[in-house]
């Protein structure tokens, strides 16, 4: 599977409607941005199973602001409508590798129980 840009208009229903959600905040103008795209793209082409989403903060200023985006590339990560990773910078092969794979083995529905738990 490859990437796919994600608009504001479409970025609630693609977050909720998929199980896990990678989402790529970047900007053309960025170097450390298009040094992360190849490895972004691999690892979409590596985890077809996965959502691998790229949001042009030009593009979709609104969207960022709303993300809260302060630094660029930033990468979340979202399990069943959750975000479950935020973090600017950009990762190497093998750290985003290991990103996907802890998110796949990641239960959220026992993360949020246990976080009501202690709300309670």
């Amino acid at each position: 599977m490859t990437t796919q840009d994600l608009t504001a208009a479409q970025f609630n229903e693609t977050v909720n409607d998929n199980d896990i959600v990678l989402v790529d905040f970047w900007a053309s103008w960025c170097g450390p941005c298009r040094q992360f795209a190849p490895t972004f793209a691999a690892s979409a082409e590596k985890h077809p199973d996965v959502v691998h989403a790229k949001v042009d903060t030009e593009a979709e200023q609104e969207l960022a602001a709303a993300a809260q985006i302060r630094s660029i590339p930033t990468l979340m990560a979202f399990k069943k409508g959750k975000l479950v990773f935020n973090q600017a910078g950009a990762l190497p092969p093998a750290a985003l590798e290991d990103l996907v794979q802890q998110i796949k083995s990641f239960d959220v529905d026992a993360a949020i129980a246990a976080q009501e738990t202690d709300q309670a």
